[in-house]
C-alpha cells in the first residue's frame, strides 16, 4: 500500500515535471510568434520591466521564513554557492563573448545574463534531480536579493569594454523591478498566508505567462537580428549554460558538499534569472543585447531538465546498489553469527 509521503512525493514529482516540460513550450512558442509576426507584439517592449515585477512578486509569494532560516544554518554552504554563482557565470559570459568574438550588443548581452543572479527555475530542477532543495532555495534567495548591489558593478567591470553602462540606473531598475516586488511578495505571504496557500499552485503558471511575454516581446523588437544572428546567440548559450552547470557541480564536489548540494550547486550556478537579464539589456543596451537572454530562457529550462533527469537516474543507481551491498553485508554477518552458533553448539565439552 502506498503511504501519505509516498503519494505527495509522488504528486510533487509529477507536478515538477509538468513544469520543466511545460515552461520551455510556452517559452519557445511565445519566441517563435514574435519572430514570426513581431508587428503583433509591437509595444510590448515598455512592459518588459512590469512583467518581470510580475514574476518576482510571485517568487516572493512563495517565500517563507525558512528559506531565510537556511542560510543562517548553513551560512559556509550558501556562501559558496553565491561565490560560485557570482564569479563562474560572469566569467564565462566574458570569455565565451572573447572566445566567439561576439558584436558588442550581443558580447554585453551574454555577460548580463552571466551577472544576473539565479533563475527563478533552479529549485524545481534541483529537487528533480534529488538535489538539496534547501540549499537551492537559501542560494537563490540571497543572490536574489544581493543583486541590487553584485550585477549592476559586475556588468560594469566585464561589459563596460563593449557599451555603455550606467550602474546607477541598472540598481535603481532592479530595486524597482526585483527587490521591491520579491519583498512585497513576502509581507504579502507573512500577512495573508492562509489566502496566499490556496493560490499559490497557480503562481509558477502565472510566472511563466509572464516570462513567455517577456520573451516575446524582446524577440519581436530585433526579429530581423535575430535571422542573422541565430546560430551565434544559440552556440554562446549553450556553451555559458552546459559550462555553468558542469563548473558549479565541480565546486561543489570540489569542496566535498557532497552529492546532493554538489547537484544543487550545479542548477544554482548554471541556471539564470534571464528575465531580469532580458529587462535591463532592453533598458539598457538594446533589444539585440536582449536576444542571449532570451535564448537563454528557453534553453536553460531544457538543459536543466535533461540534466536533471540524468543526476536522477545516477542517485536512483548509486542508492540501489549501496542498498544491495548493506543488504550482502547484512546476510554475510547474519551466516558468520549462524556458523559460530553452531560451532558453540557441537563443540565438546572440556
Amino acid at each position: 500500500m502506498t503511504s501519505r509521503s509516498g503519494a505527495e512525493d509522488g504528486a510533487k514529482d509529477r507536478a515538477a515535471r509538468r513544469a520543466v516540460t511545460l515552461f520551455p513550450l510556452l517559452v519557445l512558442t511565445a519566441g517563435a510568434l514574435g519572430l514570426a509576426t513581431p508587428s503583433l507584439f509591437a509595444g510590448w517592449t515598455g512592459g518588459v520591466p512590469y512583467l518581470l515585477g510580475c514574476v518576482m512578486f510571485c517568487m516572493g509569494l512563495t517565500m517563507t521564513p525558512l528559506d531565510f532560516q537556511g542560510v543562517v544554518k548553513r551560512p559556509w554552504a550558501v556562501a559558496l554557492g553565491l561565490f560560485a554563482h557570482y564569479v563562474i557565470m560572469p566569467g564565462l559570459g566574458w570569455l565565451v563573448a572573447h572566445a566567439l568574438s561576439l558584436p558588442p550588443a550581443l558580447a554585453a548581452g551574454v555577460i548580463l545574463v552571466g551577472c544576473a543572479p539565479s533563475g527563478t527555475a533552479s529549485n524545481v530542477v534541483t529537487y528533480l534531480a534529488r538535489g538539496d532543495v534547501a540549499l537551492s532555495v537559501s542560494v537563490a534567495t540571497v543572490s536574489t536579493v544581493l543583486a541590487p548591489l553584485i550585477t549592476p558593478p559586475l556588468t560594469l567591470l566585464l561589459a563596460g569594454e563593449y557599451l555603455p553602462v550606467d550602474a546607477g540606473a541598472m540598481v535603481g531598475d532592479i530595486l524597482k523591478t526585483v527587490l521591491l516586488p520579491v519583498i512585497a511578495g513576502v509581507l504579502v505571504r507573512l500577512a495573508a498566508g492562509r489566502y496566499v496557500d490556496r493560490v499559490l499552485p497557480a503562481m509558477p503558471w502565472l510566472s511563466s505567462l509572464a516570462i513567455a511575454a517577456i520573451v516575446a516581446a524582446v524577440v519581436s523588437g530585433s526579429a530581423d537580428a535575430i535571422k542573422s544572428a541565430a546560430l551565434t546567440v544559440i552556440l554562446a548559450v549553450v556553451l555559458h549554460n552546459g559550462l555553468g552547470l558542469a563548473l558549479g557541480y565541480g565546486a561543489g564536489r570540489l569542496f566535498d558538499l557532497g552529492a546532493p548540494a554538489s547537484r544543487a550547486m550545479s542548477f544554482e550556478v548554471g541556471m539564470q534569472n534571464s528575465g531580469l537579464a532580458a529587462s535591463l539589456a532592453t533598458a539598457h543596451f538594446s533589444p539585440m543585447a536582449a536576444l542571449p537572454a532570451a535564448v537563454f530562457s528557453v534553453w536553460h529550462n531544457v538543459s536543466g531538465a535533461l540534466v536533471a533527469a540524468w543526476m536522477a537516474h545516477r542517485a536512483r543507481r548509486t542508492d540501489t546498489l549501496a542498498a544491495a551491498a548493506s543488504a550482502d553485508e547484512t546476510a554475510d554477518e547474519t551466516a558468520d553469527e549462524t556458523a559460530d552458533e553452531t560451532a558453540d553448539e557441537t563443540a565438546p565439552a572440556t
